[in-house]
């Protein structure tokens, strides 16, 4: 199973913020926004990663994460030359992909909760497996449709009457047969690849699954500064409240075992005096008694 981080789009409803740099590198309490969802694939045992985004801010990714090594992953960059479309990201990461699976989480999009809907969906063999969160604002989303059996039936991408509350998340589980499906999709009447139309297609051939994701999740969009806001309020609280950090990569490097304790060691010593080191050495000292 690959992983891909599509951090592009052009931010317009973060402006100022990104005439400087990308939203995903918007700071979330004590860490750039990137950090959440590359925790989410490495938590869901991903360690082959590409980040997609801009050409203005490739190097800004490649500085923050490098190859991504001292995490034990293996992390690689594209660009997209254009907000184009979710499903550009199997064109542009086609090669990327290769003959494998592929998970495709939106770089603004912030999972926090049991995860166990997302470890499941990804045994999955065959076909595509995209989730359903219940919202009070579908219109602003893709919506699925549910029988009364619970079988999804419909997606509409952002309804002026949606039928149903339940909205798609940035996050999608496909197998390969996504990157010929992407090339044949025709753009939008926004101009754009869209991913609704890649569900569809696996809807049709009735190869989609869609699993309803429970109240001990919180799904956070983070694409204005309220929601910004709020998330970073969210994420103080808790990590003041438990005193432990989340979507901090470096411990989940360490414990998935895709470092070794002494890798984790030297991580730590080349960081600079910080909480964030504080943090770090705290667990390390833990792991040891």
């Amino acid at each position: 199973m690959k992983g891909i981080i599509l951090a592009g789009g052009s931010g317009s409803r973060l402006y100022p913020i990104t005439k400087v740099y990308s939203k995903q590198l918007a700071i979330i309490y004590d860490k750039p926004l990137i950090y959440y969802p590359l925790s989410v694939l490495m938590l869901g045992g991903i360690k082959d990663i590409l980040i997609i985004c801009d050409e203005d801010s490739i190097h800004l990714y490649q500085k923050l994460f490098n190859s991504g090594k001292h995490l034990g992953l293996n992390i690689s960059y594209e660009i997209q030359k254009a907000p184009n479309g979710i499903a550009e990201a199997f064109i542009i990461g086609e090669n990327f992909i290769g003959n494998d699976h592929v998970s495709l989480i939106l770089g603004d999009n912030i999972f926090y909760g049991k995860l166990d809907f997302f470890y499941e969906a990804l045994k999955q063999k065959n076909g595509a497996t995209i989730f359903a969160y219940q919202v009070s604002d579908p219109e602003r989303y893709g919506v699925v449709e549910f029988d009364d059996n619970g079988k999804a039936i419909s997606i509409e991408e952002k309804p002026k009457f949606p039928k149903s509350n339940y909205a798609v998340p940035g996050l999608y589980i496909y197998d390969n047969q996504v990157i010929e499906i992407a090339k044949e999709l025709k753009p939008s009447k926004r101009g754009e690849l869209e991913i609704t139309d890649v569900n569809l297609t696996y809807l049709k051939m009735d190869k989609l699954k869609v699993k309803k994701i429970g109240r001990g999740v919180a799904w956070l969009d983070t694409g204005t500064p309220e929601a910004l806001l709020k998330a970073s309020n969210f994420f103080g609280v808790i990590e003041d409240r438990q005193g432990l950090k989340v979507a901090c990569i470096e411990e989940i490097a360490f414990y998935k075992g895709f470092i070794s304790k002494d890798d984790f060691k030297n991580l730590i010593n080349e960081l600079p005096k910080s909480t964030y080191r504080d943090y770090l050495e705290k667990v390390l000292n833990e792991f040891d008694v």
